[in-house]
């Protein structure tokens, strides 16, 4: 890690960049008073992601259109960024024509984010026309509206991927962050986002296979937050059957960390019937370790399914009373990840209200 530059987890990310757009956008300051922000973190851990959320919750902050432009820096070339040149009416000069990626909406009542990624992939010749973008907001010709914001992502030099080592002139013209790879930061994503279960239960069980710090040079397949996302959708979309799908997950997260999860898999197949339990039937509370953290994720996906069913809920709520009190509290804090109108509605819930004054401590006083 870079020690020289702030190291914040992705949720962290978020809450600070929304709330520092926010504050400028409700009080009519140029957006461009924010300094360009650079992203660093190595390959697949939610940079990409990261910037979707803070669009998504600005626009639940201030009632404002927000949409993301995401451009590919490595695939640039400089006169990509400026535009195509042409001659004028009377071709006596030359004018360039705006590439689509900076044709943006200038209405107030919309926001516009740049997102210039694999920055630090580019060529050097292409980070230097990203100087006028970073500082000036303008490329030849062309001018970002005002209410655009620019946010760059890109590899470390580290991170054995493609990656250039960024000019000093472009460096000091960005607010650099590094994003620090956390469990609890990811699953709080995933299940807000509808990781499937079992991704999330393998996960929470063994949270060393969420992204590998150390990979040979000639590793094409590996874990990472992208990666088991990846794997997520192919079980949700495709099947959901993890032995039938064994070579392609092999072939996202390496065969050491497909082999594991395929044999962790196992243990839904004696699991409690997480239906009944939210129907209000008293079920068996499992014992082993490995079947909890699976139970967990089984309810925290039934609970984001029944969301609008508070009967259901309260059902679900008065059977982690009976969980061991460490599951309950996780399982609690993944109800509260589902959404914040879903965690105002459970509050007045009397099956939380109960838990709670039993087990609330267990959260830290994070309710």
């Amino acid at each position: 890690m870079n020690t020289d530059v702030s190291q914040m987890k992705v949720n962290e990310i978020i809450e600070k960049l929304t709330f520092s757009y926010e504050k400028l956008i409700k009080a009519g300051i140029p957006l461009k008073t924010m300094p360009s922000v650079m992203l660093w973190g190595a390959p697949g851990v939610g940079k990409s992601q990261l910037v979707k959320q803070v669009a998504r919750e600005l626009e639940e902050r201030t009632g404002k259109e927000v949409s993301v432009t995401d451009v590919r820096l490595m695939l640039f070339n400089p006169v990509d960024l400026r535009g195509i040149p042409t001659a004028n009416a009377d071709k006596t000069l030359a004018v360039w024509l705006k590439p689509k990626i900076f044709d943006m909406d200038p209405s107030e009542d919309k926001v516009n984010i740049l997102f210039l990624d694999e920055i630090s992939a580019a060529p050097q010749s292409v980070q230097a026309a990203a100087y006028q973008i970073t500082l000036d907001r303008v490329i030849g010709e062309h001018r970002l509206p005002e209410n655009c914001i620019v946010i760059a992502a890109g590899n470390r030099v580290t991170d054995r991927s493609v990656a250039f080592r960024m000019p000093r002139a472009l460096a000091n013209r960005l607010l650099h962050i590094e994003v620090e790879v956390s469990f609890e930061s990811w699953k709080d994503w995933a299940i807000r986002s509808g990781v499937n279960k079992k991704v999330i239960g393998f996960l929470s069980f063994r949270q060393s296979f969420l992204c590998e710090e150390e990979l040979s040079r000639d590793s094409l397949a590996f874990t990472t937050p992208r990666s088991w996302e990846m794997v997520s959708n192919i079980l949700n979309n495709v099947c959901d059957d993890v032995k039938e799908v064994y070579p392609l997950i092999v072939g996202l997260v390496g065969r050491g960390a497909a082999t594991e999860f395929r044999s962790w898999d196992k243990v839904y197949a004696d699991l409690p019937d997480v239906k009944r339990i939210f129907d209000g039937y008293d079920e068996p509370v499992p014992k082993e370790f490995d079947r909890l953290y699976a139970l967990v994720s089984s309810m925290t996906e039934a609970a984001r399914d029944n969301r609008d069913d508070p009967r259901k809920i309260e059902n679900s709520i008065n059977y982690a009373l009976k969980m061991p009190p460490d599951f309950s509290a996780v399982l609690l804090q993944g109800y509260r990840s589902i959404s914040k109108s879903f965690y105002v509605k459970m509050l007045s819930m009397p099956a939380y209200v109960r838990w709670y004054e039993k087990r609330g401590k267990l959260l830290n006083g994070n309710v």
